[in-house]
């Protein structure tokens, strides 16, 4: 039987949030299993690229603990999954229209373009859909 392909929807700014939905975008992809990750609402932001590091993320203590113990970027983990694996990402166009942005705001050569949500949930029904 052929795996499905996972969908996740990211519509947070929280390190914690990120770093699982990375974890299990990057393990997925690797696995031979097709990933698809719908960045919106403040997640979006995280993606800026003129931030970095920690300024990326809202506060949280375990954000804090997870830069303390020099846990792995999301980012970095998103950027690998798609390197190593069957992964796509994709903006979501409301948001970026919300925020007056485009695909020149957001980090370089991680996104595969803009997508609308009722797209994505179109495509995310022949899968398993995830949200964080």
């Amino acid at each position: 039987m052929a795996t499905l392909p996972l969908y996740i929807v990211l519509s947070s700014a929280d390190r914690d949030k990120m770093q699982l939905a990375s974890m299990i975008a990057s393990v997925a992809a690797v696995s031979e299993r097709p990933v698809h990750v719908f960045v919106s609402m403040g997640a979006i932001k995280v993606f800026d690229k003129s931030k970095s590091g920690n300024d990326r993320y809202s506060d949280s203590a375990f954000n804090t603990e997870l830069c303390d113990k020099n846990a792995p970027d999301p980012i970095e983990m998103f950027s690998q999954g798609k390197m190593l694996g069957d992964m796509t990402i994709w903006a979501c166009s409301m948001v970026l229209d919300v925020l007056g942005w485009d695909e020149s705001n957001l980090v370089d050569d991680l996104f595969d373009g803009q997508m609308g949500l009722t797209k994505y949930l179109s495509d995310a029904e022949e899968g398993q859909l995830m949200t964080l």
